[in-house]
């Protein structure tokens, strides 16, 4: 926190989005930002024309996870946004991410929060995790309690670039629970793709005791 009072009284705050000095996201841009609204698919979260309880991204598929809620559209606002988080150290982003979450997403009848566990090689080169930012932001506007509930069992190749099938692939038994899970957990992430990150930490979650997980992100690929 000091280092980045130092930073912020040296160098002039710009906008995630657009650059312009001011505020952490300018006001045009925070407005430009698609939100994710209804109609919803019931399970998974995506947009469309109609609600329904399994859209075609994810019906067919088993899924761990009850839910899965998002508050923005990854598009390239959105992209930019979270590049400014996650790979320029823009700490002070979880707490814009935060408020747009909780904008979209009503408190969570759960009791917990935890996170998508970050790859050590990442959280030692970003400086930070912002998955568990975001979930400790979260927490402390919901009044929920947040704790660490999973860990990794390997390291991952990056899912960037990588189709449906092999993302899944790439993440199944990645994940695994530490202790006893409650049983209703919020699960936070940063950025939902194609949810395949998602279910494999909500299989482990499940494994662990768990009997309800429910995903929540800042933002989700629409297809």
């Amino acid at each position: 926190m000091l280092f980045e009072r130092l930073v912020s009284a040296v160098l002039p705050q710009r906008c995630a989005v657009c650059g312009l000095i001011g505020e952490a996201v300018c006001a045009a841009c925070l407005a430009a930002l698609v939100r994710v609204a209804p109609p919803l698919c019931e399970r998974c979260g995506s947009p469309g024309h109609w609600p329904v309880r399994r859209c075609a991204e994810c019906a067919g598929r088993r899924l761990a996870f009850a839910a899965a809620r998002s508050a923005l559209v990854y598009d390239e606002r959105a992209r930019a946004l979270v590049r400014s988080w996650k790979e320029h150290g823009r700490r002070d982003l979880v707490r814009v991410a935060a408020e747009l979450v909780t904008e979209a997403v009503p408190p969570p009848a759960a009791s917990v929060l935890t996170f998508v566990p970050a790859d050590d090689d990442r959280r030692l080169e970003r400086g930070h995790a912002p998955p568990r930012a975001l979930a400790e932001a979260l927490a402390e506007r919901w009044t929920v309690p947040v704790a660490d509930l999973l860990g990794r069992t390997r390291r991952l190749p990056p899912q960037r670039g990588l189709s449906l099938v092999e993302r899944r692939r790439n993440v199944r038994g990645a994940f695994v629970a530490r202790g006893r899970v409650p049983a209703r957990v919020y699960l936070v992430d940063d950025v939902y793709t194609t949810g395949a990150t998602a279910n494999a930490c909500a299989s482990a979650l499940r494994r662990g005791g768990a009997r309800m997980v429910t995903v929540v992100s800042l933002a989700r690929a629409v297809r």
